[in-house]
């Protein structure tokens, strides 16, 4: 909230309150509000939560209309955080658009990531080419992303609400996961590790072993917020039919994820659509039938356990040694990439070959890093599951270097359409639980 100096307007805000007063709070005295408010005869209160709010899950805008303590009218403002990154990927090549993608929802990068290489395959026709370990791989990460996605909604949902326990454990978990991800990708978040044509590098020794232990403590933690937010009376209060959405509402507005399973219906991409061998995986899709904000934190809950389930699997098939990229060095990019001490890089040996023995390979290192490979002309749409809902992509290539179009269906862009129904008629207090649920990600929604 503003520091600055109550004002009291008599502007419209809609058509629909031609000459209705209109006040907005914005600081200072809330007394010289009231006041001004009982000299006109008309209270039309205007509050704005965001856009730096905490509670708003990044640079949301939510301008409340308010009748004491009720929620009368309820819109959502979006844009403070565009970054142009579906227009910079027209200038990129198709590889160098992984590293654009994978910063739009930053929560779940790798799953950006993998929609994006899955659309680029299909342009190029090498879907059936890319190796299975590479598949498995993409599999594992985007799982163990999966419910470090669940577990930040569930930790910063309960922050909100004054449990900071559930916040401790929640975060205490995630950090388990991210140690895996920097040991494979190099990094925590931000990975460009899923390119076209498979992945960047193969996990590295004893990835395998550490993915497991990693799955113990993360069990153990899940099981402790399992025990603090679902036998919390106080916590069963404030989420209980609170920001209620059915399955025809859902359906209505485009909304996908948790938010649809939590109203009934339990559609998955990766059963209806199976990408990068989903079908052969065995995990349930979680359902419930409340619809609201208590419901939407169980169904997350029982997918964390279901993503472990599917992430078990995956280490068990990693046991089996393989490819991780395409065989074709006309599109296997980047090539012979490692971890070192300054980050993930070239290897020495590839450096040695490249600029000692074979002049042919460092050409093709140089036109293949500068020029990117060429995609054939045409268009293609590719989903997969997303932490949110359902991720889409739409690439548009003219036969060049570099998409002509890419553009993102992002989960979140279309769940915060239900804002105004999940807090309109509530208190001001439940609009921090409606969009809680919501479990928006700003970097995905302005992109």
């Amino acid at each position: 909230m503003s520091t600055q100096t109550p004002r009291a307007t008599g502007h419209v805000v809609d058509e629909d309150t031609v000459g209705v007063p209109s006040f907005e709070a914005s600081g200072g005295d809330w007394s010289q509000i009231a006041e001004e408010a009982a000299r006109l005869g008309e209270e039309r209160i205007v509050v704005n939560m965001g856009p730096q709010h905490p509670s708003t899950h990044g640079v949301l805008r939510l301008m409340l209309e308010i009748d004491g303590e009720t929620v009368t009218e309820a819109r959502a403002g979006i844009g403070y955080l565009h970054t142009g990154i579906e227009k910079n990927m027209e200038f990129r090549t198709w590889t160098q658009g992984v590293t654009f993608c994978t910063r739009m929802d930053y929560v779940a990068p790798l799953f950006q990531e993998a929609a994006y290489c899955l659309a680029v395959e299909k342009l190029l026709g090498i879907t059936q080419d890319v190796p299975a370990r590479a598949s498995v791989i993409r599999v594992m990460m985007m799982e163990l992303n999966r419910i470090t996605s669940h577990l930040v909604c569930l930790a910063t949902g309960g922050n909100e609400l004054g449990a900071t326990t559930i916040m401790t454990a929640g975060f205490t978990a995630r950090e388990e996961i991210l140690k895996i991800f920097e040991l494979v990708t190099g990094l925590r978040m931000n990975h460009a590790y899923i390119r076209p044509g498979g992945v960047v590098q193969d996990v590295p020794p004893g990835a395998v072993e550490q993915v497991r232990t990693a799955l113990g403590n993360v069990r153990h933690y899940v099981k402790q917020l399992e025990d603090l937010m679902l036998a919390n009376p106080i916590l069963k209060l404030r989420l209980k039919d609170v920001g209620y959405l059915g399955l025809a509402g859902c359906m209505a507005l485009g909304i996908t994820g948790p938010m649809l399973r939590s109203a009934g219906l339990p559609y998955d991409v990766r059963k209806t659509d199976p990408y990068s061998g989903y079908e052969t995986y065995d995990f349930e899709v979680p359902t419930a039938s409340g619809a609201d904000a208590w419901d939407r934190v169980i169904v997350r809950l029982e997918e964390i356990y279901q993503s472990m389930h599917i992430v078990e699997q995956c280490v068990e098939r990693l046991a089996e040694p393989g490819p991780v990229m395409v065989g074709d060095k006309k599109v296997a990019w980047p090539a012979q990439l490692a971890i070192g001490t300054d980050g993930m890089g070239n290897s020495l040996d590839h450096i040695r070959e490249i600029m000692g023995s074979s002049m042919e390979a460092l050409i093709h290192h140089f036109k293949l890093v500068t020029e990117g490979f060429r995609v054939p002309a045409g268009q293609v749409w590719q989903t997969v599951e997303h932490p949110r809902g359902e991720l889409g992509v739409h690439l548009v290539s003219d036969g060049g270097t570099k998409p002509y179009r890419a553009h993102f269906r992002d989960p979140s862009f279309n769940n915060l359409q239900a804002t105004s129904i999940l807090c309109e008629g509530g208190q001001v207090a439940d609009v921090v639980v409606a969009v809680a649920s919501i479990d928006p990600v700003l970097g995905g929604v302005d992109r």
